[in-house]
């Protein structure tokens, strides 16, 4: 099949992106990699010892961040229906982050301690019909922020990534009304043209 034009003209931007350039020489697995960094350098979280959950890990750009900076004494559990090539500080887990089974493995994994924080950069297969794009990845949102509800202790965080369009707005609505605080960040290696935000949640609210 012939590559369409459509695709040509990422192939070309994704080439030549500075941020897809920098993750090759400083060695991360995507340019994602920045997006989690710029974030916590503003926020501050991912600290020595921290326990982070990474939900739809692969291809493990988020997952190296998180693991470089919580250090020995922290822990990173990165989860995902596809594979993920060995990482250096992260236990992986491959399956649907909603089975039972793949619950159990995490809670074996976790030993009992509390997760601190649980990161989501996961974003559907796209089809190409905007609308149903926009309904998949709000879904998975929701699904990211129960998980969160279920398995972060009192204080923790929770980053997800969404998209501005239909749903956006009832999403953040419930965000707030879970959690004591919520904002929204838009770090430089996110595409200006992309409707991509990242909301920050912490303190959990009964």
């Amino acid at each position: 099949m012939k590559p369409s034009k459509t695709s040509k003209q990422w192939m070309r931007e994704h080439i030549n992106d500075p941020f897809v350039q920098l993750a090759q020489k400083e060695g991360y697995r995507s340019r994602a990699a920045y997006k989690l960094l710029e974030i916590d350098a503003k926020d501050r979280l991912l600290k020595p010892g921290t326990v982070v959950v990474d939900l739809g890990a692969t291809p493990g750009g988020w997952s190296q961040v998180a693991a470089s900076k919580v250090g020995r004494n922290g822990k990173v559990i990165a989860l995902d229906l596809l594979p993920l090539n060995p990482l250096a500080g992260v236990e992986f887990i491959q399956g649907d982050f909603r089975d039972e089974a793949v619950l159990k493995q995490l809670e074996g994994l976790l030993q009992g301690k509390p997760v601190d924080l649980v990161i989501s950069d996961m974003s559907p297969n796209i089809c190409g019909v905007a609308s149903a794009d926009q309904a998949r990845a709000m879904h998975l949102a929701e699904l990211a922020m129960e998980f969160a509800l279920e398995h972060l202790k009192q204080e923790g965080s929770f980053i997800v990534k969404v998209f501005q369009g239909v749903g956006f707005e009832d999403f953040y609505a419930l965000m707030r009304s879970r959690f004591a605080k919520v904002v929204t960040r838009k770090p430089k290696a996110s595409r200006d043209r992309s409707s991509e935000l990242y909301l920050l949640a912490s303190g959990k609210l009964e």
